[in-house]
């Protein structure tokens, strides 16, 4: 901005504008120097000086403006920067607003508007305004027009207040429409004002019956002491500190509480009501009403109790859900590490096969050795404590071969009593309970006796060596809900629990409990499969297996047995096992492990049968079907090629006499049984196995074959 002094006639021209005006450099405008303005444009300057209203006027197509004190105050934070702007550069929010306005007025034309809303940015942040607007051309000397000028009258504050009447004519209205409501549905109960200086307070009819006053009494008034006292005494404190702080600080009085009928109930009431005080500011008077609000209290603790249960239920089923989730991952884990480690056992045991054979082998050549004797009984003692270790992973990844039998428990624990006071030594007290009535299950017996066996050596290690162990079958009938989770069907069980009262597991040992090697014991002490051998026992007999533990407590495992209504087998049912004998009988050896299949074909010879021999499925079915005369099928369970050992059983079985057929395998899977358990008419040797065991199992098929009237027993 350049100031100017010059000699040029501006007589009355006025204010702190008029010298601004004088001081400003206009040469860059399109206004062009002070000295040289038009008496068109001095006049209307002088014009708008003069106005107390706010005036603008903007000059030339850019609307370069100039203006009035009023406009000034008007334009806020902007001013004195407008003097001189151009109008778009100056309101830049409403720039197309002002343009229509020039361009409508340098054509001649006039505009004005009431109450226009706009958006502007008068002191650093958007205001909402409201104006009245009045634009008009301004002539030159010529009679041309050559700019605007716009009247400008804020209503913002006209425009506010009325809104604000009117808001508060609509809550009048509703607070009234409120009120005449609760009269005319009978809520009111009553109203009353409270004398404060003479410490009375009184009611009208319908408050005497509520507080069950005297209506005289209520009129003429009562001790505000004597209405607090059918309060209700929780609600008491509440009470009294709302109406402390309406008296002393004048703040409105609401106040929900309870008070006490004639015949000992609770009715919830509003109150509501105000503080009156005189000119010195002391409180007066404390009028009020009061309304009957006892159906909505009542209607609100139902939909909190609701709420409140129901969260409770969502919190439940997260839980639940969480549990599930904990699970399911922990089922895949052992699933995972199951099939690792049934695969690992079936290789092992075609290891172990072998060797066994080659022992007895060596054994039989060497008779007359006790050198060799020993050595082969020391090394055949070796191999059997490794099939017992295979057995017991097979067992967790749930392929072992199972026999399942209808069982009453009581029997079995019958013959565990013996058994566990031998295994646990005289230090142990074995506590067992049954019901009166134990129902029946069906499982492998002699896996379910080794189960017990092992829980209860933990047991007693974790007792130190001596306490007491609780074995314990009950009936239990298990819903939905405690089945959530637990990988249980609700229905009838059997729960067989082995308890002790030792160190107990920490969480993160108790996590790990199932998984196979995995033990707490010293090196030496444990091979970590006991539990893991339970687990899968348990889960392949269709059951489940829950443990709780606690550091200092105990642990107490339940296994779980679903209930059958079958019939118990006697003991007299069961046939006697045929003794180990050789035969001349042609035996088909199908094994496509190379040496398996040469101890097993030695084996056979050394006992008398004549062999033919096979690699897979493929190989034995060809033999089979050129005629030549075989008696039994000795077959691996898993081989390689197109048949199966499952397809070659069922060509066997089909044919005219029928051929028998006897698996062998390092663990089973659903080709020749269902879930791990093995149907009558399957009959399987598991690896790894001693001649005897093969003798008599060979004996056993042939025999059943020849005896039974149905087609011969499939081996499996």
């Amino acid at each position: 901005m350049q100031f100017l002094t010059n000699d040029f006639d501006c007589e009355g021209w006025k204010g702190e504008m008029a010298a601004r005006i004088r001081a400003f450099d206009w040469s860059p405008t399109e206004f062009g120097p002070l000295d040289q303005w038009s008496n068109s444009l001095r006049a209307t300057v002088r014009w708008i000086l003069a106005s107390p209203l706010p005036i603008v006027m903007l000059w030339g197509k850019a609307g370069s403006m100039i203006y009035n004190d009023a406009y000034s105050e008007f334009a806020g934070g902007r001013h004195p920067f407008l003097l001189g702007s151009p109008v778009e550069l100056g309101w830049p929010e409403v720039a197309a607003f002002n343009r229509d306005v020039v361009n409508t007025c340098l054509a001649g034309g006039t505009l004005s508007y009431r109450d226009k809303e706009l958006v502007l940015l008068r002191n650093g942040k958007p205001e909402d305004v409201w104006m009245d607007l009045f634009y008009s051309p301004v002539t030159e000397d010529d009679g041309r027009p050559a700019g605007v000028v716009a009247i400008v009258v804020e209503t913002t504050d006209r425009i506010m207040l009325e809104r604000r009447r009117r808001e508060a004519e609509a809550a009048y209205r509703a607070a009234n429409e409120r009120l005449q409501f609760a009269l005319n549905s009978g809520a009111v109960l009553g109203s009353f004002v409270w004398d404060i200086d003479a410490n009375l307070l009184s009611g009208d009819e319908r408050f005497a019956r509520t507080f069950s006053f005297p209506v005289e009494q209520s009129e003429r008034g009562l001790p505000i002491e004597v209405a607090t006292e059918i309060v209700h005494p929780d609600d008491l404190a509440r009470v009294n500190a709302a109406i402390a702080r309406t008296v002393n600080e004048g703040v409105p009085y609401s106040s929900e509480y309870r008070i006490r009928r004639p015949d000992g109930s609770y009715l919830w009431i509003l109150a509501s009501g105000r503080c009156e005080f005189d000119a010195a500011g002391k409180p007066t008077r404390f009028p009020g009403v009061l309304i009957d609000i006892h159906e909505r209290k009542i209607a609100e603790d139902a939909l909190y109790e609701l709420t409140r249960h129901l969260e409770q239920r969502v919190t439940d089923a997260v839980q639940a859900r969480s549990a599930a989730e904990e699970q399911l991952r922990q089922s895949q884990k052992l699933e995972a590490i199951g099939s690792l480690t049934g695969g690992v056992a079936h290789d092992f045991n075609n290891v172990l096969q072998v060797i066994a054979g080659n022992l007895q082998l060596l054994g039989m050549q060497e008779r007359n050795n006790p050198k060799v004797q020993k050595r082969v009984e020391a090394a055949s003692a070796a191999v059997k404590r490794g099939a017992k270790l295979s057995a017991q992973l097979l067992a967790f990844a749930r392929r072992q071969p199972l026999s399942p039998s209808v069982l009453n428990t009581r029997r079995v624990f019958d013959a565990l009593e013996e058994l566990l006071q031998r295994a646990l030594g005289e230090t142990i007290t074995v506590n067992m309970s049954l019901p009166d009535d134990p129902w029946s299950i069906q499982v492998d017996r002699n896996q379910l006796e080794n189960a017990v066996l092992n829980l209860a050596i933990n047991a007693r290690d974790a007792l130190h060596g001596e306490g007491v162990i609780h074995l314990v079958s009950e009936n239990v009938v298990l819903g939905a809900e405690y089945c959530q989770g637990k990988e249980l069907a609700p229905g009838d069980y059997v729960r067989i629990s082995v308890a002790d009262n030792g160190v107990g597991m920490t969480p993160e040992v108790l996590s790990h409990a199932f998984e196979p090697f995995f033990t707490t014991k010293p090196d030496g002490h444990g091979t970590g499969l006991g539990l893991s051998m339970v687990f899968g026992f348990v889960k392949q007999s269709g059951g489940q297996v829950d443990i709780t533990s606690t550091p200092g407590a105990g642990t107490t495992v339940h296994l779980y047995f679903p209930r059958t209504l079958e019939s118990e087998v006697s003991a007299e049912d069961v046939i006697a096992k045929p003794h180990a004998v050789g035969g001349d009988e042609t035996v088909l050896v199908v094994e496509d492990d190379h040496d398996v299949r040469g101890t097993v074909v030695e084996l056979l010879n050394q006992f008398g049968y004549t062999v033919l021999k096979a690699e897979n499925g493929d190989e034995a079915l060809s033999i089979l079907q050129t005629g030549a005369r075989v008696d039994l099928v000795f077959t691996d369970v898993v081989m390689p090629g197109q048949v199966k050992s499952a397809d070659l059983a069922a060509w066997a079985k089909a044919q005219s006499p029928s051929i028998p057929v006897l698996f062998t395998s390092g663990h089973i899977r659903d080709v020749i049984s269902r879930d791990g358990l093995l149907t009558p008419d399957v009959h399987l040797l598991s690896k790894p196995y001693e001649p005897d065991a093969l003798m008599t199992m060979i004996r056993k098929v042939l025999t059943a074959s020849i005896t039974s009237s149905s087609p011969s027993s499939v081996a499996g």
